[in-house]
């Protein structure tokens, strides 16, 4: 009726059509291939090649196109036959996206979009609420094998989910096949189930659903049959309530239901028996247009009129508050009526066909038209706009649907949102969240995922044979982080950051060097400081008792340069602790080095002249003397010095030592230290200081047994044993100790040398200056020496 409504419409319009009157034929398919087949071959063979317009339009007219089939299955089947004879078919609910193959069927329009954007527009529902595991059920043909077919691999490219299983639901009965399924979907743990099927599919799996009793399940349910009211029963509401739904766009025809509400019987056709009006009348008003009435009498009814009025009975006949199917046959009709309206628009001379020729509609051939059609672009009553794209489909979109269940029992079908696609924004889906109703507990989306989501700071590990959807989440390993949720991969931290504990982000590492801060640090800062004090004193005693024959006999400048070399070597530690800069590494070692030498110097110096004193007390040794007068003693001091000088200088020019950030001790934390650079240059630099130190040693060691009056040979010696030891334990020591531990055994080598001169060499000596004054006489130490000698 809404195609009989279309025509008479267009029929009324003088703009659109004048002086032409278009006609139809119905035919009912009987949900029978071979009826819609043989009525579609009915209609493109019943026409003329050519007629005569005359006033009562005498003769067979030209079939200018068909609308339908319904089905998929149907419209493959006559499109590939019609298409034949490029005749344009429009159909207004023929789904399946294979119909989108212009090489095989040419002719093929439609009004409804395809499936593969029905696909999309799911996935697209589907990646809204998260889910990622669902079950897939479609019908036995071509609209649902195709389905199955885009649908895997559709969600695969997207990236949305996985299907937990894909069952076909059988045509006609078949009770062990649809207790299979549903035991399917009961042992599975997916709680999306789509299912691309028809009406009787659902109704006969929806029964089985009810007998095993099975609930929770969110169902997503096609265009097939959103709005199928039977399904929408309080019997089945437990089951099938919260359902989400595909549905074709609804729309609104302005005249319609005053136009139904004129349909009337003819009772003047001789086969109104099997006129779909009469037949809807009788079921309508309940009565018959039989004769003789006498059987109907009997049962209680009524005999029709055909006068009966439509307003008085409850019909959905009269219900255009929900137009889809309806609304697709609307714009059918008239994409076939204004792509006639513009062939014959046509200027001859200015026309699309060979020699810029114009159709006519006397001689009006089927291919003709359908360039046209091709090219229809219309605007309905309702504000959507009509047009075909390169394959013959109609600009895609739908409605989502969402099944209510009111609280008095009642069921709605609502409108929740739309799926669209324009040329600006792409495919583009609208929801509104709000208004949809969950048949859950909770009243919210349920969860349908094969794993839970890997939170940041884990990544996805596939669990072997089974689908992407399905996997573990594993801990990010140190020095890698993920900072997303479903990570595939976890990302390695940059070179101076450390994963957190919880994996989800970077933290800068821990510096670890011989800090001031810290309870070593502050040890040995205490210790150096400590040593440069008691320098100070023991220099200031000696300079306050510098007169005294304790002083004077030990020979006082090499003590005071002594005692300075010896601040200086306390002081040179504290260079090791601190964060290292290129400053510190350069001036750590040349510091130590030289103020070790000029004290070991100072040493050596003050035994060469113990030998040669006592070189001089014997007959005859005098001028040995002459050699180690205050001139040379300081020559000798200031050369062996430079020598060490020189080491350095040239060291700090070939291969200076610098700041190095180390990561191989530790991988969460960077040591700073100073690397030597020429391991060459520090061997040298030590050597020196090492052969200094052992042959002091073994002056003193010579010189042990010397009378007490004329030297001090056995302090030297015990200081230098001291001080040999230490350095020979430091070797091995500093070696084996990592990042800040190195730098804090040379510290440690650094002011246990140092406190061991200061203590062999200036400990008796403060001792007898300060508490025992009566032996600091010329006479006592010349007494001794003399009683000895």
């Amino acid at each position: 009726m809404t195609m009989a409504f279309a025509i008479d419409e267009i029929n009324k319009n003088s703009n659109l059509l004048p002086n032409v009157t278009l006609g139809y034929s119905l035919y009912d398919n009987c949900a029978t291939l071979v009826i819609g087949f043989s009525a579609a071959l009915a209609l493109a063979s019943g026409r003329e090649e050519q007629f005569l317009l005359q006033e009562n339009c005498l003769g067979t007219p030209p079939v200018l196109g068909i609308v339908g089939d319904s089905f998929s299955t149907f419209s493959i089947a006559t499109s590939d036959v019609i298409g034949l004879f490029k005749l344009p078919i429009v159909s207004y609910f023929a789904t399946c996206s294979c119909l989108s193959d212009r090489q095989r069927f040419p002719s093929f329009f439609r009004t409804i979009p395809s499936d593969a954007f029905q696909v999309r527009a799911m996935i697209q529902i589907l990646k809204r609420f998260g889910w990622t595991w669902a079950g897939l059920l479609v019908s036995d043909d071509d609209y649902g094998l195709h389905v199955a077919r885009s649908f895997q691999s559709d969600l695969a490219q997207s990236g949305g989910g996985c299907l937990a299983y894909s069952e076909i639901l059988p045509w006609g009965d078949n009770p062990a096949e649809l207790k299979r399924i549903v035991e399917v979907i009961k042992k599975s743990t997916a709680r999306v189930v789509i299912v691309f099927a028809h009406q009787i599919h659902m109704i006969q799996l929806i029964e089985e659903v009810v007998r095993q009793n099975v609930t929770g399940l969110q169902w997503m349910a096609s265009e097939a049959w959103t709005a199928a009211a039977v399904l929408q029963t309080p019997r089945l509401m437990p089951y099938l309530g919260g359902t989400l739904g595909i549905a074709i766009r609804r729309g609104e025809i302005p005249g319609l239901r005053e136009f139904l509400l004129r349909v009337r019987p003819d009772l003047q056709d001789n086969n109104y028996g099997h006129s779909m009006v009469m037949q809807f009348w009788e079921y309508t008003f309940q009565c018959k247009f039989a004769v003789p009435p006498a059987d109907w009498m009997e049962a209680g009814r009524a005999l029709c009129t055909g006068d009966e009025n439509l307003e008085s009975v409850e019909t959905e006949f009269l219900d255009v508050s929900n137009l889809r199917p309806e609304y697709n046959i609307y714009k059918a009709v008239y994409a076939l009526a204004y792509a006639l309206d513009d062939m014959l628009q046509c200027k001859p001379g200015r026309g699309p066909f060979s020699g810029n020729s114009c159709a006519t509609l006397q001689t009006l051939e089927p291919w003709q038209l359908m360039y046209y059609l091709e090219k229809v672009n219309f605007t309905t009553p309702f504000g959507d706009q009509v047009s075909f794209d390169e394959n013959g489909d109609a600009l895609p979109i739908y409605d989502v649907m969402n099944w209510l269940w009111l609280p008095d029992g009642r069921t709605k079908v609502q409108n929740v949102g739309e799926v669209k696609r324009s040329a600006s924004k792409g495919e583009e889906l609208t929801l509104l969240e709000d208004k949809i109703f969950w048949n859950f507990d909770l009243k919210q989306p349920p969860l349908s995922v094969c794993s839970e989501s890997c939170p940041p700071g884990t990544r996805m590990a596939r669990k072997k044979g089974e689908p992407v959807c399905c996997f573990d989440c594993v801990p990010c390993s140190e020095g890698k982080f993920s900072n997303e949720t479903d990570s595939m991969e976890c990302t390695s931290c940059p070179e101076d950051f450390w994963s957190s504990p919880q994996r989800d982000h970077c933290v800068p590492k821990k510096t670890e060097f011989l800090s001031y801060h810290e309870p070593l640090g502050i040890c040995l800062t205490t210790a150096s400081l400590l040593g440069t004090f008691f320098c100070f004193v023991v220099l200031g005693i000696f300079t306050y008792f510098r007169s005294t024959p304790m002083v004077r006999a030990n020979n006082s400048e090499l003590s005071f340069l002594l005692l300075v070399s010896l601040k200086l070597c306390f002081l040179c530690s504290l260079l090791f602790i601190g964060r290292p800069r290129l400053w510190t590494c350069q001036l750590r070692h040349a510091a130590f080095g030289i103020s070790f030498v000029l004290s070991v110097s100072c040493i050596l110096v003050k035994t060469m002249v113990v030998l040669a004193v006592f070189k001089a007390s014997k007959p005859g040794g005098g001028a040995s003397l002459k050699w180690f007068g205050a001139m040379q003693q300081r020559g000798t001091v200031l050369f062996l010095t430079s020598v060490q000088a020189a080491i350095c200088t040239a060291w700090l020019v070939s291969a200076s030592p610098a700041p190095h950030k180390n990561t191989q001790y530790h991988n969460d934390k960077i040591v700073y230290e100073c690397v030597v650079g020429s391991t060459v240059g520090f061997a040298v630099l030590l050597g020196y200081i090492g052969l200094l130190a052992i042959l002091s040693f073994l002056l003193a060691f010579l010189a042990r047994n010397l009378p007490d009056n004329f030297n001090e040979a056995k302090l030297i010696t015990f200081s230098m044993l001291i001080f040999c030891a230490v350095w020979v334990a430091f070797v091995p020591a500093y070696v084996n100790s990592p990042g800040k531990y190195a730098d804090a055994v040379e510290v440690f080598a650094i002011l246990a040398s140092s406190f061991g001169l200061l203590v062999a060499l200036f400990g008796p000596k403060c001792y007898i200056i300060l508490l025992r004054p009566e032996r600091n006489t010329k006479k006592a130490i010349m007494g001794r020496g003399t009683t000895k000698s």
